[in-house]
Order: structure tokens, then sequence, then C-alpha cells
């Protein structure tokens, strides 16, 4: 049963392993990847489709009822229909943009130049960091 598990575990981590690789590879390349991945999808659910009509019983009402208790029971029903982005908006109780005033809109647009602005700040001591780091490994060889 052990050995079952550890042939198990391999597949998963060659998967894992080639869909690091290919996810890689192909996100250098977004319209091919976007095209691969459409293609994918639609294919996907056609079979879901079809092997849904190979039941009598998975039509019209039932087929909802079963899907949304699925997609309850897994909570991916909100997040899916309504995304994961409003939920969070929503519990912070940010307001949709349209919603903002003008002076709160400037208000994040300022505290986002200010954070952007510690960013090169801090980025530009780590380059002058490794600058001296580089130096002091050359300068003792």
């Amino acid at each position: 049963m052990k050995e079952k598990f550890s042939v198990i575990r391999k597949v998963i981590h060659f998967f894992d392993k080639l869909e690091d690789h290919v996810r890689g590879a192909l996100s250098r390349y977004p319209l091919v990847y976007s095209i691969i991945g459409g293609v994918a999808i639609v294919l996907f659910w056609r079979g879901v489709w079809d092997t849904a009509d190979q039941f009598e019983f998975l039509t019209g009402p039932i087929s909802v009822m079963i899907s949304v208790f699925v997609l309850l029971i897994t909570g991916l029903f909100a997040s899916f229909f309504v995304g994961d982005q409003i939920i969070i908006s929503g519990l912070r109780k940010d307001k949709k943009i349209i919603d903002k005033t003008e002076s709160e809109i400037k208000t994040e647009l300022s505290t986002l130049t200010e954070v952007r602005e510690e960013l090169h700040k801090i980025e530009g001591s780590l380059q002058r960091l490794e600058k001296e780091e580089q130096q002091y490994h050359h300068s003792n060889r």
C-alpha cells in the first residue's frame, strides 16, 4: 500500500514539474498561451457537456440543482460568479471606483505614489549593498 502512494507521489511530482516548465515556457508567448488555454477550456467543457448528455437525469432543473449544490459545498459558487476581488473589496467595505469621490481617488493615488517612491529607495539601497558585497568579495580574492 505504501508503494502505491509512493508511485502516486512520483506521478504527481512529475506532472507538477512538467506544468511549471510548460507554464514558464508559454508565459513568454501570451498570445499562444491564450489560444492553447482557450481551446483546452472549450474542449474540457464540451467533454463535460457530452458526458452529461449520456445520462438522462442530468437535464434541466436536476442539472442546475446538482451543480449549485456542488458549487456551494466547495465554496466556488460566489467566487466564480461574483469574483474574488469583489468579495474581498466588499469585506473591506471598499467603494467601487465609480462611487469614490475625486478626493478619495487622489488620496489613494498619492499613497500609491509614496509607496512606489519608497520601493525605489529600497531598490537603490539593495543595489548599493550588492555592489559593496561584490567589491568586498573581489578585493578579498
